[in-house]
């Protein structure tokens, strides 16, 4: 079996001028190919150049007015990265371009563009070590084995924190040494792309920034989104609420018997009335993955360990359309795969990285040094 590469930890400190120019220069080669792969994506859907400026220009004062350090972050990752700032908007809402462009570009038969993944979280009483687990597979685009890295940005003005994302990026699943934890995953629905919100991974990244987790429940639950997407937010306490996002309202879904799991289609009975699926022509594998890795760590309730989901992770039920996907060709030409498994310790400051885990079992793991030993609170009777 081929062994990949990990993926580079690039580390960030300082004021965030410093820290967005930093993080440019460091990830500057695997930046300017994954601008290469996505521009080229979005010229082959045909979406007009002013579009692109309107577009570009709302998502812009959407973030100035939400968060206006990350507006400032991304223009020095530019700067670092020797590109324009358009390019790392882009890579930032690659989502919601490539949805746009896949709804309003001239190339009306080309395929949509789903953002696979399954997301699990694990409370501390259905643990072996009584503390959180999460984890996610990102089944994306093949190529991003060579654009994604991990951050750790050392913060003076809020926790620090560990980051999994695309160069150029500003957050896609991590944690912060507040024991905030966030994984997402690919939703669709018939609300979507009416008006422009805030690009995903500017939420997922304000997120990690809270010193609070009922902070960084706010930021994912009341922030609007041009679409629809799966969030799942824990705390290192013991606490996890997934939220079903429409870009106009949230559903949230709590664990059951100390476990969640998600993949990509909608499951709050509340969300299911009010709107309607439309993902499952790209995702059709979701309605089994969830249910295949829940059967799977729902064996092992109460003593689930970080292997029992990485075993959960490896299913090859239904192959290539399985929960671990090897690299196939889509019907628009894509390549596509499980890029990565992200397994996250936030009570030990872990999180275990194992690349295109379908021709891989090598793994590694990254640590973040946090503000405190977070120990599960009980409820009380």
């Amino acid at each position: 079996m081929t062994e990949y590469s990990a993926f580079p930890l690039i580390e960030l400190s300082g004021e965030v001028i410093t820290r967005g120019r930093s993080y440019g220069e460091q990830a500057r080669e695997r930046i300017h190919a994954s601008i290469d792969m996505y521009s080229s994506q979005i010229s082959k859907h045909g979406l007009s150049a002013a579009l692109m400026a309107e577009n570009s220009r709302s998502f812009t004062d959407q973030i100035k007015r939400f968060a206006p350090h990350l507006l400032t972050e991304m223009e020095h990752i530019a700067e670092g990265a020797n590109v324009g700032f358009l390019q790392i908007l882009l890579l930032n809402a690659r989502t919601e371009f490539l949805q746009l462009a896949h709804r309003f570009g001239l190339s009306k038969g080309a395929t949509n563009e789903a953002d696979g993944c399954t997301g699990v979280v694990v409370l501390p009483e259905a643990a072996r070590e009584g503390s959180l687990l999460q984890g996610q597979t990102w089944d994306w685009r093949a190529e991003c084995i060579d654009t994604a890295v991990v951050l750790r940005i050392a913060r003076d003005d809020g926790p620090d924190m560990m980051i999994f994302t695309e160069a150029g990026g500003l957050a896609r699943n991590g944690f912060n040494s507040a024991g905030v934890v966030i994984t997402a995953n690919y939703l669709e629905s018939d609300r979507d792309y009416r008006t422009l919100g805030v690009p995903l991974p500017v939420i997922r990244r304000k997120a990690l920034e809270s010193a609070h987790y009922a902070d960084a429940i706010r930021m994912v639950a009341t922030t609007a989104k041009s679409g629809s997407n799966n969030m799942i937010v824990s705390s290192a306490e013991g606490f996890s609420v997934d939220f079903e996002c429409a870009p106009d309202e949230t559903f949230p879904i709590y664990p059951e018997n100390g476990l969640l799991v998600h993949a990509n289609h909608w499951l709050s009975p509340v969300a299911l009335t009010k709107l309607k699926e439309t993902g499952l022509p790209s995702v059709p594998d979701s309605l089994y993955r969830d249910i295949r890795v829940r059967e799977h760590l729902r064996a092992h309730i109460g003593s689930i360990t970080l292997d029992h989901i990485r075993e959960a992770f490896n299913d090859r039920f239904g192959e290539p359309y399985s929960v671990c996907r090897p690299p196939i060709q889509s019907e628009g030409g894509r390549l596509s795969a499980t890029v990565a498994i992200v397994l996250i310790e936030p009570a030990h400051g872990r999180m275990e990285v194992t690349p295109m885990p379908a021709l891989n079992t090598r793994s590694e793991s990254y640590y973040l040094q946090m503000d405190e030993h977070r120990r599960p609170i009980a409820a009380s009777a």
